[in-house]
């Protein structure tokens, strides 16, 4: 007796349970030390070099036009001392990693779903299995482990050019000298600032990874599929890394 169409769980919520086991198949994997380091280093350069452009220019960007609409209110207001500080909390709480995961998931992510989707509906992948090798361990492993490293290496790239592009315009454009802005800088960051924006790196870039591979190894049909799965794949990290955001900025910084 088939269940009634309503009774059945939505293929999304079905193919992010997938991603939550393949991610845990992965993490297995890597405890044991079955990491294949070829295949590492390759994904280690998508997305760390491979990224740092793209990561550098929005940094600049970022770093530039936020620092121009905080200093330009703070200077009326004649507390101009304190506008590196609050550029730096920005950016070390929230605007790095969650900019920096966005940028990974439009570059690095979009490439796994795509690359394992295509060996999926190429059946590549049931070939890869034939030979007894594990797809897992050979196609998720390796990204999992590189967006866990690069993701907060980019992350700090992100907050030092976006700091540093906030004190030359806070310079150029308002005339607060370098001493008072890293003065600043210093004397609002907390100790663990720093620590906690790394952490919410490391938990976006396993998000991504687990969640593009996922998708990938879940497309089914034939090629058209898998842009929609890639889109999908998009969609779903970026949701998710909103809420565990908003989880935790409550854990860390409340």
């Amino acid at each position: 007796m088939k269940r009634p169409v309503w009774l059945k769980a939505p293929r999304w919520l079905l193919r992010l349970g997938a991603s939550l086991l393949i991610g845990g198949q992965a993490m297995s994997a890597v405890a044991k030390g079955r990491i294949g380091f070829n295949d590492l280093m390759q994904e280690l350069m998508e997305a760390g070099p491979g990224s740092f452009l793209i990561v550098l220019i929005t940094a600049l960007a970022a770093g530039t036009v936020f620092n121009i609409q905080v200093a330009a209110e703070l200077s009326k207001q004649g507390a101009s001392a304190t506008v590196g500080g609050l550029l730096a909390l920005g950016l070390s709480r929230e605007i790095a990693p969650l900019l920096t995961a966005t940028l990974l998931t439009g570059k690095v992510a979009t490439a796994y779903a795509a690359q394992i989707g295509t060996m999926k509906v190429t059946e590549q992948i049931d070939a890869i299995t034939m030979l007894r090798t594990d797809p897992v361990e050979y196609l998720v492993v390796p990204r999992v482990v590189a967006m866990v490293i690069m993701a907060p290496v980019q992350c700090l790239l992100f907050f030092w050019v976006g700091i540093w592009s906030g004190q030359v315009s806070s310079t150029l454009l308002y005339s607060i000298p370098p001493a008072v802005f890293w003065n600043s800088v210093r004397t609002w960051m907390e100790p663990d600032d720093l620590p906690s924006m790394l952490l919410k790196a490391v938990v976006f870039g396993l998000q991504i990874a687990v969640i593009a591979c996922g998708w990938g190894l879940t497309t089914r049909g034939g090629p058209k599929e898998v842009g929609t799965s890639t889109t999908g794949a998009v969609v779903m990290i970026l949701v998710t890394v909103a809420l565990m955001d908003a989880l935790l900025t409550k854990l860390l910084f409340s």
